[in-house]
């Protein structure tokens, strides 16, 4: 029994939504949550409706022989359900969070009458900013065949009438948003400050672009393509060069979502989609406006109306100044982002880039920062004479361009790139430095379950383990050892991991393996507990252990930010199993895996979520977390996110969620619970 994971997927979203709806959250923030929303809800329609779309497609017999389970009417569903959490949006903004702006003196101009102050300003900024930016092309004649609209670009069809003839003409006019600002800042007038969109601006002088039609009617589309690269081949040669063509590919990719203004006519809205190859299962409507993903760039007027400052906190006995090798060879360095400062992280790889001791640094990135000051170090330590190699991920989903950027400028500097199969990601998050000291190796490593990225390590929760544990290292050489020579190096060296998880080769095994052992104790009537915490929870493997473990006594307590295909809550199946969600100020993206009860518990982190991709596609990393007080950290930080009863809500078995029911009327924010805690022990 499980859910679909596109249906669970839109539930997570739906609660990113109902944060916009808050009341409790600061006025800005809830606009920066409609961002996010409608963010999400592209990428949704680049990367996964394309597929739906097209399973639903294929005959029953092929559907059963290939072993492909497909929901009926799918698509049908998914449809109904964005179109209600758009409705929901489109309530959001305009009831709630416009009139708000307004109470704090700033006026957004959405869908309403400009005033006649603004009109000339509107037309000098068209004239003298935007006007270069228009490129008009007429859909009669050869129109279709020479123009196709760009992936996420917005765009007006006007309906034309020219004078002195009876014939209606289609134009799209592109709305230059890509090159300028989405929104801009009018005069105030009484004190009260404007912004408008470019959209506007456009259509109110679209009569300067066609001085000799009359324009008829004017409506916004937006086309979301399908955004898979085709990397089933063998890759030879330079996969570098191949990768950019099939990024040039993406953005001309098949119409994966037609958005069309909800005024168009039908006749209309048909002659686009036969235009531009639209099927009708594509097509959706939307609102005046396309893109809000650009919320996130609403100018801001008011700091009193964001989150406060948040500092991050210096873990203890670990400060900016510290030699970090000189700590770890007395303990291990848990790190909670963004709770804690990300410095250590960064001293790791600046120190180990100018320590005359230091050999080799390996690491596997990506994420990379635009900017990214860890590359920067690694291209520092290359540039010092040593042997920096790095395992860079070329086919992180819309991270590819980055991450070429980068391997080139690498490679310039001396660093050794060794990039990962066609069929298999390298998503684990881990590096290595060995050091010459007194005429022996010493090693330090890192298992983090977030990227190596310093922008995301200030609002993605994380947690970064530091170490010298000789077993550990070992395990992690190996890994190195299999990443650089690929399969052929498991004949030459054994590779075997005892205490890391490594998918591709034990991680599977050992999750059942201590799954069985929960089991196995409640068998015995002993306490028998397990408490997940992952983005992701899909494979149908664990799943179904799950379930196992459930049905013989083994309560087991998940926290899944986003998909989730277990179905809990169900008599003789999953009585014993609950899941909640949290959505906050940070992205919930840390792992977590705790099998038992109290101190004795055993706890992994690391970069696997539990789904196909991540435990049978990709090279995921889980490092066992020995340190007492390391483990009692991670323990106390499940349980203060499980005992959330302000952003945390539970997941029934019908897809829908409640709120955390708070008996004792003592309200718990596990994130702000989690700082202070964490201030506490600094």
């Amino acid at each position: 029994m499980l859910h679909n994971r596109d249906l669970s997927w839109l539930g997570f979203n739906y609660s990113v939504l109902k944060e916009a709806g808050d009341k409790s959250v600061p006025l800005y923030e809830r606009i920066k949550y409609l961002s996010i929303f409608s963010s999400n809800l592209d990428e949704f329609f680049r990367v996964r409706y394309p597929s739906i779309v097209a399973l639903s497609r294929l005959k029953e017999k092929i559907k059963k022989k290939a072993g492909i389970e497909v929901s009926d009417n799918i698509s049908e569903k998914i449809q109904h359900e964005i179109n209600g959490q758009l409705k929901y949006f489109g309530a959001v903004l305009t009831k709630e969070i416009i009139p708000e702006l307004k109470n704090n003196g700033i006026v957004f101009y959405y869908n309403s009458l400009i005033r006649s102050e603004h009109v000339t300003e509107m037309k000098e900024i068209f004239l003298s900013n935007i006007l270069s930016f228009i490129q008009p092309v007429l859909l009669e004649g050869n129109g279709t065949d020479t123009f196709l609209p760009e992936n996420n670009q917005l765009y007006f069809i006007v309906i034309l009438k020219e004078l002195k003839e009876d014939a209606l003409k289609h134009a799209i006019v592109n709305i230059p948003s890509d090159k300028l600002k989405r929104f801009f800042l009018l005069t105030k007038i009484d004190d009260e400050a404007y912004t408008v969109f470019i959209d506007d601006i456009v259509r109110a002088n679209l009569f300067i672009v066609f001085p000799k039609h009359k324009i008829q009617s004017v409506y916004s589309i937006k086309f979301n393509r399908d955004a898979e690269l085709d990397l089933q081949e063998e890759y030879s040669g330079n996969l570098l060069n191949k990768i950019e063509k099939q990024l040039k590919k993406r953005e001309v990719g098949l119409p994966s979502r037609f958005l069309y203004e909800n005024t168009m006519p039908r006749n209309l809205q048909l002659f686009l989609a036969a235009a531009f190859s639209v099927k009708y299962e594509d097509m959706f409507e939307g609102g005046r406006y396309h893109h809000l993903s650009d919320l996130s760039s609403f100018p801001s007027y008011d700091k009193k109306l964001h989150f406060e400052a948040f500092t991050p906190l210096s873990p203890s006995d670990v400060t900016d100044t510290a030699d970090i090798f000189r700590v770890l060879h007395s303990k291990d360095i848990l790190l909670h982002l963004p709770y804690q400062s990300y410095n250590s992280v960064l001293s790791f790889f600046n120190q180990a880039a100018v320590d005359a001791d230091v050999t080799d640094i390996y690491v596997t990135l990506y994420r990379l920062a635009s900017a990214s000051h860890i590359v920067n170090a690694l291209i520092s330590a290359a540039k010092n004479g040593k042997n920096v190699v790095v395992f860079i991920e070329l086919k992180a989903r819309f991270d590819e361009a980055n991450n070429i950027k980068w391997s080139r400028v690498m490679k310039e500097a001396g660093v050794r790139l060794v990039y990962s199969m066609p069929q298999i990601k390298v998503h684990s998050k881990t590096a290595l430095i060995k050091k010459m000291v007194g005429g022996r190796e010493v090693c330090y490593a890192i298992v983090s379950t977030g990227n190596f990225n310093e922008v995301t390590a200030k609002f993605y929760t994380d947690h970064v383990l530091m170490t010298a544990d000789k077993i550990i290292i070992n395990e992690i050489k190996l890994l190195f050892v299999f990443l650089e020579k690929g399969y052929k190096a498991i004949g030459d060296i054994k590779i075997k991991f005892r205490e890391l998880l490594v998918s591709q080769f034990n991680m599977v095994e050992d999750l059942s393996k201590y799954i069985g052992r929960e089991i196995k104790k409640a068998k015995r009537g002993e306490p028998a507990r397990i408490r997940i915490k992952v983005n992701n929870l899909e494979e149908p493997h664990v799943i179904s252990l799950l379930y196992k473990a459930s049905e013989f006594g083994v309560k087991i307590e998940l926290i899944v930010r986003s998909v989730c295909c277990i179905v809990p809550g169900v008599d003789n199946l999953s009585t014993n199993i609950k899941v909640r969600r949290i959505v906050d100020r940070f992205l919930e993206h840390s792992r977590l895996f705790i099998f038992g009860t109290d101190e004795e518990a055993t706890v992994f982190m690391g970069s696997a979520d539990l789904m196909i991709r991540n435990l049978h596609h990709r090279i995921e990393v889980c490092v066992p977390v020995k340190d007492s007080s390391c483990k009692k950290e991670l323990l106390d930080y499940f349980d203060m996110q499980w005992s959330d009863n302000s952003k945390s809500v539970e997941l029934l078995s019908d897809y829908t969620s409640i709120p955390i029911i708070d008996i004792s009327h003592n309200k718990i924010n596990a994130q702000k619970g989690i700082y202070e805690y964490l201030k506490i022990k600094a």
